[in-house]
């Protein structure tokens, strides 16, 4: 990792971190989900500086070690979408492919709406485009104690992960979002509870990977992780045209719990493309919601071969 070069950008009145490798004329700019970070992208960023491109992967405002805003509960979707044209401007590039994965495919494909003069293609991992509001995620059809619907609750997380040190709530989020079922807790548990403690790490997953996760939140903590995506995660686009009219790649892995979601599978597999029409699809057998580092070699040829041809 250590080819990767890092630098602060001052973008809307922040100081946001921006990892770095490749000189090439094209730029792909990798945004992250969570529990993850720059890091996440960390195979990807050293294959598409190999293939000749310029990978750019910031943290998101709030998250490892870019600032916080200064009111991280008041925090907006349109904020990192702003933070991503911000960042492109500050190193003067006028046009990039974006790679995004869990909820940074949202600010992506909400850039992409509002600014498509700017981007490349578009590439997501675990979700694809989604509608705003909850017409694909009616709360109804989630159990009672599923995570997303917990953490929207003010305080419940922060009460949860406060029991433990930063990297065991890292540890036990890498743990459950591995699996294929979706994480949902009893009426008398709490999400952390859902984890035992002699659970090993994924085998794709080291400690030293654990490490460098847990400096990083221990750094942000998650003030601004939960108010951004889970309590606005029904933000609109800004936009009442929700057509794509761009390249677009999806990568899904076939054990991601988020492909169980009610109505996930149905959705990618039919009405997905009324909104992305020119929407390549691919399948993982095994794949879990951390696909590209479980998977890191598939998932870069997918993703530089896509580059390649619509460059």
């Amino acid at each position: 990792m250590e080819q990767i070069q890092h630098k602060y950008v001052d973008v809307n009145g922040l100081k946001l971190h921006v990892a770095e490798i490749g000189t090439g004329p094209t730029v792909v700019v990798f945004l992250h989900g969570f529990p993850e970070i720059w890091y996440s992208w960390r195979y990807q960023m050293i294959a598409a500086a190999k293939a000749g491109f310029r990978a750019i992967a910031p943290d998101f405002r709030g998250y490892g070690l870019s600032e916080h805003p200064a009111e991280p509960e008041k925090a907006t979707f349109k904020d990192f979408v702003d933070d991503v044209g911000g960042i492109m401007d500050f190193l003067n590039i006028p046009k990039a492919f974006l790679v995004s994965k869990d909820f940074g495919v949202k600010p992506a494909y909400h850039y992409a709406l509002l600014h498509p003069e700017r981007v490349m293609g578009v590439i997501t991992l675990g979700l694809p485009f989604v509608l705003p509001g909850p017409e694909l995620f009616p709360r109804e059809l989630f159990p009672k104690g599923f995570y997303m619907l917990r953490w929207q609750e003010p305080g419940r997380a922060e009460a949860d992960f406060g029991r433990l040190d930063v990297k065991t709530v890292v540890r036990n989020i890498y743990i459950l979002f591995s699996g294929s079922e979706l994480p949902a807790a009893e009426e008398d548990q709490e999400i952390m509870d859902l984890v035992d403690p002699s659970t090993p790490l994924p085998s794709w997953f080291t400690e030293e990977d654990l490490a460098n996760y847990a400096t990083l939140y221990e750094k942000s903590g998650f003030r601004t992780a939960l108010q951004v995506p889970y309590r606005t995660w029904l933000e609109g686009y800004g936009t009442t045209n929700l057509k794509v009219n761009l390249p677009a790649l999806h990568v899904q892995g076939e054990q991601d719990y988020v492909y169980k979601f009610p109505r996930m599978a149905e959705y990618i597999e039919g009405q997905v493309k009324e909104y992305v029409p020119d929407l390549e699809i691919t399948f993982i057998p095994g794949g879990s919601h951390f696909v590209q580092e479980q998977f890191p070699e598939q998932v870069n040829e997918m993703i530089i071969s896509f580059m390649k041809k619509h460059i």
